[in-house]
C-alpha cells in the first residue's frame, strides 16, 4: 500500500495517474494548501521541501519519496513498467521527463502566477512566460508529428507532460494550430487510468469547472502569494 500526499494540481495528478496506470493500491491524503498543511512539521518529516506530492511506500519499510519526477521514477522502477529497461529507451523517457521538470512545469507555473494569481498585471512577465510555454508546446507538437507518444511506448514521460499541458488554458496559452499536440492530449486523456487519476483528488482546473470555482482557486493562490507561500502547481 502507498500513501499519497497530494492536492489537485498538475504535479499531484502526475503521481495519481501513474498509480492508476500501474494498478498499485494507494490511499489519498489530500492536503489543504491554502491552510498551509504542506508546511506543518508532520509533513516536513516526509518532504523537507514542504511541497506536494509525496508518497510513503508502506511495503518498503515506510520509504518516503518526494518530488514528482522522482516519485514517477520510483514507481516505474518498482513495477518494471512505464520505463524501458534498455539504456537508450530509458534515456529517451528521461529526456522528455526532464523536459517537463525543467521546462513545461516551471514555465507554465510562472505563467499561472503572473496571468492568474499575481495582484498586479505585469504584462512583460505574462508575455515572457506565456511565450516560452508556446515555444515548448511547439517543440512537443513537432516531435509528436512523427511519434504517437513522446518516447516510444506510453511512459512516465507522457504522464508528466500531459498532466501539465492539459491545463494550458489556465496558463492562458492556446494550443490552436498544434494538431499533433492536440491529438496526443486527446489520446492520453482517453485512457481510463488517466481519467480516474485526475479525480484523485478532483481539480478545479478541469474544463468543466465553473467560473466561480476557478475564481475561488485563484483567490486562494493569491492569498498564499501575499503570505509568502507559493501554491504547489
Amino acid at each position: 500500500m502507498i500513501d499519497l500526499y497530494t492536492a489537485a494540481t498538475p504535479n499531484g495528478h502526475k503521481v495519481s495517474i501513474a498509480l492508476e496506470e500501474l494498478a498499485l493500491p494507494y490511499t489519498v491524503h489530500a492536503l489543504d494548501l491554502a491552510a498551509g498543511q504542506q508546511k506543518q512539521a508532520w509533513f516536513l518529516a516526509i518532504n523537507p521541501n514542504g511541497r506536494i506530492p509525496a508518497i510513503i511506500d508502506r511495503e518498503a519499510d515506510d520509504f518516503a519519496v518526494f518530488e514528482s519526477g522522482a516519485i514517477l521514477l520510483y514507481l516505474a522502477e518498482k513495477t518494471g513498467r512505464l520505463l524501458p529497461s534498455d539504456a537508450k529507451g530509458r534515456s529517451r523517457v528521461l529526456q522528455w521527463l526532464m523536459f517537463q521538470m525543467g521546462g513545461i512545469g516551471p514555465m507554465m507555473g510562472q505563467a499561472n502566477v503572473f496571468y492568474r494569481y499575481f495582484p498586479e498585471k505585469l504584462q512583460a512577465a505574462i508575455d515572457r512566460y506565456q511565450g516560452e510555454c508556446s515555444r515548448l508546446f511547439r517543440v512537443l507538437d513537432g516531435h509528436l508529428q512523427h511519434h504517437d507518444y513522446l518516447a516510444g511506448d506510453y511512459s512516465i514521460a507522457d504522464i508528466a507532460n500531459w498532466a501539465w499541458v492539459r491545463t494550458h488554458s489556465w496558463s492562458g496559452v492556446p494550443v490552436d494550430g498544434l494538431p499533433h499536440l492536440q491529438r496526443w492530449l486527446a489520446q492520453v486523456g482517453e485512457r481510463p487510468a488517466v481519467r480516474k487519476g485526475i479525480t484523485m483528488p478532483p481539480s478545479t482546473l478541469d474544463r468543466h469547472a465553473s467560473a466561480d470555482q476557478a475564481e475561488q482557486f485563484a483567490r486562494e493562490a493569491r492569498k498564499m502569494l501575499e503570505t509568502g507561500q507559493s501554491k504547489d502547481a
